[in-house]
């Protein structure tokens, strides 16, 4: 028996149209608008969750919402609900391309709305480009570059004189003037994409045709206009729980709440989704008294990252978050733990301080390293729990 059993990758995210069957049920993803739900959106989707799922909701690393638990049978009513309050596209295959992720940190007075409407209106076009299920975009105009780190294949970023188009992983992109021509721009890019040959049974992604092309070749190959300005150096750093300038940070454990939770936190204000498990909830100045809430940077479970694990993930060799709970008080300040239930490393792509990658002989430890790294030792999660030493010492690490 190997200790490792290969994950099925599906290639695809869910959407609402285009749920995805989970060990739970299906999983139903509310992609918001210029990354906002409004108070009302976010009381009816909590009221929707209750009743046609099984109460709980995820926060996902793109800035989405997914309902959990969704039955076949109340799947129709589920969308008409959503339907009624502006939370869905026409069809599964616009909603597919309208994977913008949209920066938190957005004014009313820069550009990053006027973008996100004409992209999502070019996305929407019958010559829209066909891309894969993964691929995606994010709009990011603040200083600081937060969305640097969090998934996208076409950065449009701020940039001296301008606006910013890019792929992912390159060091030059095409410089726009204004909203429209940004969103026109990155269609171009979108466009240039499906044509590298790059896209295969449903799956490509930009990074990849960056890591594909020669080093001296790459920038021969980028078309020209994308070669014009170069990018800033990022340094990206995810916000911390707490108040900021639009409102106030809350966390969630695992980046999950219950449906009660959503709708008691939209009766301070609309909300505005992040891909580090938070939301900011605008104009917010204090904590709510709460339950399932993180309101402090310093809580241990601001830490770990763990995926849904079994039973709820059927692809999961087992449970995964009460193991990570037991372990979240000894991980060291300024490090990250990432427990998976499989090799796939859903929750947290990128190489993590310490990870344990459920496999069919328990759990493996691993230093700076993906789930996909190769296993040398696995222990029982029990073991583990009573035993931190067990991961933190581990001298097979890689």
């Amino acid at each position: 028996m190997t200790m490792a059993q290969a994950p099925i990758i599906q290639g695809w995210c869910p959407g609402a149209l285009r749920p995805m069957m989970s060990g739970d049920g299906l999983v139903v993803r509310v992609r918001p608008r210029g990354g906002k739900l409004t108070a009302a959106q976010a009381i009816a989707i909590a009221e929707l969750a209750a009743r046609h799922g099984n109460g709980l909701l995820d926060l996902s690393n793109r800035a989405n919402l997914q309902i959990r638990g969704v039955t076949q049978g109340n799947h129709p009513a589920l969308i008409k609900g959503l339907r009624e309050i502006g939370c869905l596209d026409e069809t599964a295959e616009i909603e597919a391309r309208r994977n913008i992720m949209v920066s938190p940190f957005w004014t009313e007075t820069d550009d990053t709305l006027a973008i996100y409407t004409a992209l999502a209106a070019e996305l929407a076009a019958e010559n829209a480009p066909q891309l894969p299920g993964k691929f995606g975009f994010s709009i990011d105009l603040s200083a600081d570059n937060q969305l640097a780190s969090a998934p996208a294949d076409i950065r449009i970023e701020a940039a001296k004189g301008g606006i910013l188009v890019r792929g992912e992983g390159f060091a030059t992109g095409a410089l726009a003037s204004n909203a429209k021509a940004a969103a026109t721009l990155a269609i171009a890019l979108a466009h240039w994409f499906t044509q590298t040959g790059h896209i295969q049974n449903g799956r490509g992604r930009m990074a990849t045709v960056f890591a594909d092309l020669a080093s001296q070749d790459r920038h021969k190959r980028l078309p020209a206009v994308f070669q014009t300005h170069p990018a800033r150096s990022a340094n990206p750093w995810p916000p911390q729980i707490g108040p900021c300038a639009k409102g106030m940070f809350i966390g969630f454990a695992f980046g999950q709440m219950q449906a009660q939770t959503l709708a008691d936190l939209a009766k301070f204000g609309d909300l505005r989704l992040t891909p580090w498990r938070m939301v900011l909830v605008e104009n917010l100045a204090t904590p709510p008294d709460l339950a399932g809430l993180i309101t402090s940077p310093d809580d241990p479970l601001t830490r770990v990252v763990a995926c849904t694990g079994a039973p709820g993930c059927p692809q999961a060799l087992a449970p995964t978050r009460a193991l990570a709970t037991a372990l979240a008080p000894h991980v060291p300040a300024g490090k990250t733990l990432h427990v998976s239930g499989c090799s796939k490393g859903c929750a947290h792509p990128a190489s993590a301080n310490y990870t344990l990658v459920a496999t069919v002989t328990g759990f493996a430890p691993l230093h700076n390293a993906t789930a996909a790294a190769t296993p040398r030792t696995t222990h029982p999660a029990a073991d583990l729990a009573a035993n931190p030493d067990l991961l933190f010492e581990n001298p097979n690490a890689p």
